[in-house]
């Protein structure tokens, strides 16, 4: 990820964007519960910028095994 992480909740489109996804990519991650954890708010859907960092750092270690 070359960019830092914000200090806030982030929302689907600031994932999609850090990830460089579209946005309906991380709601089908998010219903096949592949993606980085997020959480409700209501209704909006909002991850925490450390489950990404994590997620990411997971991913890069599938791909090297």
């Amino acid at each position: 990820m070359p960019q830092s992480l914000p200090d806030r909740y982030l929302t689907p489109a600031d994932v999609a964007e850090l990830l460089g996804v579209p946005i309906e990519t991380i709601y089908q991650w998010r219903r096949k519960r592949v993606g980085p954890r997020g959480f409700r708010v209501g209704r909006h859907v909002r991850f925490d910028p450390n489950d990404i960092r994590a997620w990411v750092e997971s991913q890069m270690e599938g791909a090297a095994a």
